[in-house]
């Protein structure tokens, strides 16, 4: 190996080993949230695409979940953010973690991942640019994703909250 690659392999290792004590952060804040709540639910962390994952699941069933996600993942949006402040307090660095609750966000990937391949698809028979209604920035990053997947660009448009994606024809 060439001392290149070994700085670029321990890099990888270093930033794998960051990620992970992301995780743990969050899992141990998440468990404290969900004891002074008094919900059951088990935490899965994870690494995907450069960034902690972290899942609160239940065998009991979604439905006490469900207060931990909100009306359309608002409440869900909120723990998300106090859990990457967790982290950045413990850790001094700011994090992208990524939380899902009882399968919320995984679900409204699938939605998200059609959406766009839906628009890509119109916006390539139509010739014409395809504006979609206001997302968060979750929502936009996957739906760039199936354009960008269906081989076409999109660029995101608008101030917050009013953000919003619009899929460009070749």
């Amino acid at each position: 190996m060439t001392e290149g690659t070994t700085s670029a392999a321990a890099e990888g290792a270093d930033t794998l080993t960051r990620l992970e004590q992301e995780g743990e952060i969050a899992a141990d804040y998440l468990e404290g949230l969900l004891d002074i709540a008094d919900l059951d639910g088990d935490i899965d962390m994870d690494v995907e695409a450069d960034r902690a994952a972290v899942s609160i699941i239940s065998d009991s069933g979604t439905r006490d979940l469900q207060k931990l996600v909100g009306r359309d993942g608002e409440v869900l949006e909120a723990l998300q953010e106090l859990t990457r402040l967790a982290v950045h307090r413990e850790t001094g660095d700011r994090s992208r973690l990524m939380l899902d609750i009882a399968g919320y966000r995984a679900g409204k990937r699938a939605e998200l991942s059609e959406l766009g391949a839906k628009a890509a698809a119109d916006a390539k028979n139509g010739g014409e640019p395809v504006r979609l209604k206001p997302m968060t920035p979750f929502e936009r990053k996957v739906v760039h994703d199936a354009v960008k997947a269906a081989g076409l660009r999109s660029e995101s448009e608008g101030e917050e909250p009013q953000r919003f994606v619009v899929v460009l024809p070749n």
